[in-house]
This record gives C-alpha cells, structure tokens and sequence, in this order.
C-alpha cells in the first residue's frame, strides 16, 4: 500500500482565530489524500482542538495588538528571542517532515511581520528534491492605503520568486484575487478560485424551530463593543425576542469577560458563555444572529441560513469586514450595522429581521475537496517533469 503524500501547512494567526479556523478546515480536507502537518504560529485557543487527522506543530507564539505590533503572550520572552526560536523550528520541522507539497497561509499578501521565517522554510524548498509551493488565501486581502501599490508589487515579485500556484479559497461570483490585488504587472503563476473553504460538519437534525439572539464575536479579542452594544440594545428589545446568548469566544481576554458578565446581569434573559463547540449549529437554531463579519463567520451565516446582523470589525482601520459585509447585504444574506450607529440602530435592526430561515445562497462551498484536487494534480504534474528530466539522455 502506497503511504500518502506530505504536506506541510503554515498558519500565522495574530489577532483572532478566522486564519486558524480556516487553516484547520483547510488541513482536514488535505488529509484525506495527504499526510498533512500543521504549522500553528499563534496563542492556543483554550477549549478547542485542531483536527485529529492533522498532526500540529505549534511554534512559540506570537500575536498583535489592534495597533499591530508584535508581542509574546507568554510575556516573559522578548518578541526577537521569538522569532530566532519559531525560524529555527520551523526549519527543523520542513528538514523532518520533507513534504511533497508546502502550502503557506495568506503570506505574501500579508503577513509581512513573519517575513524572516517564512522566506527561511521558502529557501528550505530549493535543497533537495523541490516541492509544490502554494499560498492559501481568504477571499478579501486588507485595505494597505497609500501603501497598497508598492505592498502588491512586493507580493508578487515574491509569488513569482517562490510560488508555483495560488489558492483563493472564494466563489469568483462572490469575489476575486483581482478585486483587492493590483500589482503593477499581471502575475504569471496560476490563481485558482477554489470555493469557500468550510469545516465538514453534516447536520444530524432536521431544520428545528427558531428562538432567541445569538451574539458571537469570533475569538473574542477585540469585540468588547459588539457586546456591549447588544447588552444596551437588550433592554429595548420586546421579551419574545429574548433569551439572548453572548459567546465571548476562547481569546477573549478575562478582564473583558468579566466585564461582559457583569454588564448582562442587569438585563434578565442574557447568558454570557466563553464559547461554544459549534457556533453554525447554534446560528440554525437561533431567530437571530449578531456578529462581526469575519470569512468563517459569514460562512456559518451563510450556512445556517439565519437571519442575520453584522458590526463589522473596523478599529484597526481594516475594511475587509466591511467589504464582505456589504456584498453578502446586497445578497441579502445579512443587514449591515456600523459600531458608530449605537444600540439603537441594532435594536432597530433586529426589529425588522424575519424569525424563519433564509432561502439558500448559491455560495460555493466546495473549496476544501478542490484545493486538494489541485495540488494532488499540481504534485503529480511536477513528479513527472522531475521523472523525465532525469530520464533524459544525456
């Protein structure tokens, strides 16, 4: 019996949990024709478990502030010892494991902070027989600004330089690498539209009745004013809408945790838990969802067929959730809410919302199995250039 093929996968996730989770759903698809070992550069979420067919590495952490600066959860490590420990790690994983195929998460286009290391496990790829080398990524890059143009034409003089193809894990009828990537030459290296990637999770039930609010703030990190504006909005809201259920998520930090208990005991009808094992399940069974709008947050939506509100996270000046927040609104998958808007329009909001599930969005779901399929094809292409290259008369 042949053994699979290896695959090493990298994921840096820094301010929440949307690149792991994905990561994750991303790595349980690839195992079903791969050896995959995970390359978990962030603080372990408490309470949740990486995907029992894929082995995971976990790298000494490292995450952002909402201003984006480095630091070590841990506290006790300066954020340079850091980074020499994860580069030499990481390389001493690849010498290990010699996969067939390396996919890394989002870098080139972002993850400019973990360049050193990452270009380290690149390098890795020329010693020796090479593998195929992809980037995975979400279906809206961040808004760079003014830096935009030099920060694309960085991105893909590096894709050029180390990549032999690029996974954008979204429906093209959703959206395109091209509509927030805009080098100043096309690239050359093949990008394949793959599909929203999402956890294989059949449903054991049938569509059950609706009832109450569910409000979810992905890892909870930075989403003490999504909370806040939910438990104010709460005592405007008519009983029938209650109860209502707060999911803080497994990063959210003690101090606001328990400042978000605290606050909803003056509310009668609201439950404050740390997380949940399945928030999509949770999303059919409630009237109502409140969240921001993350990729695997907008895709349990989407799923779960709720009705839906969305504040999109914009402390950080990413407009990314509000870019995929209005194009799901004009879908009519959600409602849109800024923070800025107050308890009020939430209120308003969720008064107009239907209490029965939504028609099916014609998303395409499916880019687990095909980002699978295409390096399964990518890997196989370049054992047979390699096979007939050393055949070659001399």
């Amino acid at each position: 019996m042949t053994s699979r093929p290896r695959l090493l996968l990298y994921c840096q996730h820094s301010l929440g949990l949307g690149h792991l989770t994905r990561a994750w759903a991303l790595g349980a698809h690839l195992a079903t024709e791969f050896q995959v070992t995970l390359v978990s550069g962030g603080a372990s979420p408490p309470g949740l478990t990486p995907p029992s067919s894929v082995e995971t590495i976990e790298l000494p952490a490292l995450a952002q502030d909402a201003a984006g600066t480095l630091f070590a959860p841990d506290g006790g490590t300066s954020v340079d010892h850091v980074k020499a420990e994860r580069r030499q790690r990481l390389v001493e994983t690849y010498r290990r494991v010699q996969p067939g195929v390396v996919v890394i998460e989002l870098f080139p286009f972002g993850r400019r902070k973990f360049r050193d290391e990452i270009v380290a496990l690149l390098e890795e790829t020329r010693h020796g027989p090479r593998p195929v080398v992809a980037t995975s990524v979400r279906d809206l890059l961040v808004d760079r600004g003014p830096e935009q143009q030099a920060h694309d034409d960085r991105a893909r003089a590096l894709v050029e330089t180390w990549f032999d193809l690029v996974l954008v894990h979204t429906d093209p009828r959703f959206a395109t690498l091209d509509d927030t990537f805009h080098p100043s030459q096309p690239l050359s290296v093949p990008v394949h539209h793959t599909g929203f990637v999402v956890a294989e999770r059949p449903w054991q039930t049938p569509e059950v009745g609706r009832s109450g609010i569910l409000v979810s703030g992905g890892g909870g990190r930075f989403a003490e004013a999504l909370y806040t504006m939910a438990i104010e909005a709460c005592a405007s809201l008519p009983l029938a809408s209650l109860p209502m259920t707060i999911v803080t998520g497994p990063l959210c930090p003690e101090k606001t945790f328990a400042a978000v208990s605290s606050a909803a005991q003056r509310c009668p009808g609201i439950h404050v838990a740390r997380a949940i094992d399945d928030v999509c399940g949770a999303m059919r069974r409630a009237s109502v969802s409140v969240s921001q709008c993350g990729y695997n947050t907008a895709l349990d939506i989407v799923r779960a067929r709720v009705p839906a509100i969305v504040v999109p996270f914009e402390e950080n000046g990413d407009s990314e959730q509000t870019v995929r927040a209005h194009r799901l609104e004009r879908l009519g998958v959600v409602r849109v809410v800024r923070a800025a808007e107050g308890p009020r329009a939430l209120v308003e909001a969720m008064a107009a919302m239907p209490r029965t599930s939504r028609a099916e969005t014609p998303l395409d779901m499916c880019g687990g199995r095909r980002s699978t399929e295409l390096l399964i094809t990518a890997m196989r292409r370049q054992t047979a250039v390699g096979l007939a290259v050393v055949a070659a008369p001399a």
